[in-house]
């Protein structure tokens, strides 16, 4: 296997989408992950098929987990409402944080980096334009990778180091679609949305939309996705 290739990790959103492209860039052989959660909808899904195609994938999995079944997100459970229009959105935790959600997805990229015998690992977390969620700090990342390099077995017995990159962490939405059209990622085939109407386009109303539709706006760009009603 070579030692130029990652497993990453792909929603189908603006900000995986972003970090697929720069690992491409930085000449990565790309196996892309995706999870079928117990989520409320299946845009992003076909949206991260959508992505993996256009960027040539290795190999692009969807894995189904349920965690849904233990509830605690607007995001797994559909009676929650997902919340519109917060005056400030890092004032606090919103209901649409799901509990440690990118822990889970990190393990399942770890098991599939060590039975590849690879050592990267991209995750499109951003902690400038992003809603708080603990699990996408930068003490977060550092202390999983920490514990990565003392869980697999190869990494134990000194045949690697394995790398958690996160290439858009300190990132403002504007930086990274500015960076994603510069490598010509094509915006129309992601789907930020937590709430999309039943054609599937964008609420343009919660934190996602919220800070996808600001992103764009201080980037000078126009978000080529279909928004529900007026903005």
């Amino acid at each position: 296997m070579s030692t130029k290739s990652a497993v990453i990790l792909l929603s189908g959103g603006l900000d995986s989408a972003t970090t697929l492209a720069i690992a491409k860039d930085q000449g990565y052989d790309c196996y892309a992950l995706t999870f079928q959660y117990g989520q409320r909808h299946a845009c992003e899904l076909e949206a991260a098929r959508r992505v993996a195609k256009a960027f040539k994938v290795r190999e692009h999995r969807l894995i189904t987990i349920d965690l849904a079944a233990f509830g605690g997100s607007a995001l797994t459970n559909p009676t929650l409402a997902v919340p519109t229009g917060r005056n400030d959105l890092s004032l606090e935790i919103p209901i649409t944080y799901v509990p440690v959600r990118n822990t889970v997805f990190l393990s399942y990229a770890l098991v599939w980096a060590e039975v590849l015998g690879l050592w990267d690992i991209f995750i499109g977390v951003n902690a400038v334009d992003y809603s708080g969620y603990p699990d996408c700090r930068p003490a977060f990342i550092a202390a999983f990778e920490k514990m990565a390099n003392l869980a697999a077995a190869k990494a134990v017995q000194g045949q690697g180091t394995y790398h958690i990159h996160t290439p858009i962490i300190e990132m403002t939405k504007a930086q990274i679609i500015r960076r994603g059209v510069e490598l010509g990622v094509d915006y129309a085939l992601t789907h930020s949305c937590y709430d999309p109407d039943a054609e599937g386009r964008a609420c343009g109303r919660c934190d996602a939309c919220r800070f996808r539709l600001k992103g764009f706006a201080e980037a000078g760009l126009r978000d080529p996705v279909d928004y529900a009603g007026k903005l």
